[in-house]
């Protein structure tokens, strides 16, 4: 973290990403009413394209190539009960008591918004709904370290705090970022550490905040397809996600509309 550059976005930059904020929380809020019990993942997917098409909008998912692995094929990441993030919609059935995970980002002139949360499908047990509403508090314990002065490690230190407080484990692998022109910008974020380090928050910062929490140990492994990250333990996970941008009023939740999480 320490000797990146965060890029600081303009008054006219911030104005677009909280239009793509807001396109991404709305689609998000679409699929969560489509994901119910005998819904495919596949489904769901095409249902977030005709979203992205109606409105005029790019995917920021379809195609994206990180060096290393085939570009990914859809517009969303579906990821159910034991799989921790960027699952591949297909023909899976979605089950009553599935743990869903779905994590969606679009662009619009230029500017990418990028949001997940996990929900229930149908009635789900007390560990997933304990489970899904910790990781949430966490990245809302993550989101209120977002102010100016504090340092970049305080967020994570913050999550980590929140999550293994009820004992869970804090998914190392997969981190934070800051995200502008490019999905993926400067700097990574950990959902894990010590406080009080790395470059200090200022206004104009945008990042999103995304914590990854497993029910059992912290452990990762990947599927054949290159893409698809499993808890180790076969143990449930939850992710949720924001993008945020720093104020000198505090964090104003870019990713965030009525209704959604």
């Amino acid at each position: 973290m320490i000797g990146q550059r965060i890029p600081i976005k303009t008054r006219r930059e911030v104005e677009t990403m909280r239009e793509s904020g807001r396109h991404v929380a709305e689609i998000l809020l679409v699929l969560r009413e489509a994901a119910k019990p005998g819904v495919t993942t596949g489904e769901l997917d095409r249902i977030a394209h005709k979203e992205i098409e109606k409105r005029g909008l790019e995917s920021s998912f379809l195609g994206y190539d990180p060096g290393g692995l085939p570009p990914y094929p859809a517009v969303v990441c579906v990821s159910v009960n034991d799989e921790i993030v960027h699952g591949i919609p297909g023909s899976r059935v979605l089950q009553d008591g599935d743990l869903l995970s779905i994590d969606f980002g679009i662009h619009q002139e230029g500017f990418h918004g990028d949001s997940a949360c996990t929900i229930a499908v149908g009635e789900v047990s007390e560990e997933a709904r304990e489970l899904m509403e910790t990781t949430h508090e966490a990245l809302y314990k993550g989101i209120e370290q977002m102010v100016p002065g504090k340092r970049l490690s305080d967020i994570g230190h913050a999550v980590q705090a929140c999550a293994e407080s009820a004992g869970y484990g804090v998914v190392r692998q997969f981190v934070g970022h800051g995200i502008g022109r490019l999905m993926h910008e400067p700097p990574q974020i950990p959902n894990y550490g010590r406080p009080g380090r790395g470059p200090r928050l200022v206004p104009g910062m945008v990042l999103a905040i995304e914590p990854m929490v497993n029910a059992g140990s912290e452990g990762v492994r990947m599927l054949e397809d290159e893409w698809t990250a499993v808890t180790a333990d076969g143990e449930l996970s939850a992710h949720f996600e924001h993008t945020v941008l720093i104020t000198d009023e505090g964090p104003e939740v870019l990713t965030r509309v009525e209704g959604s999480h």
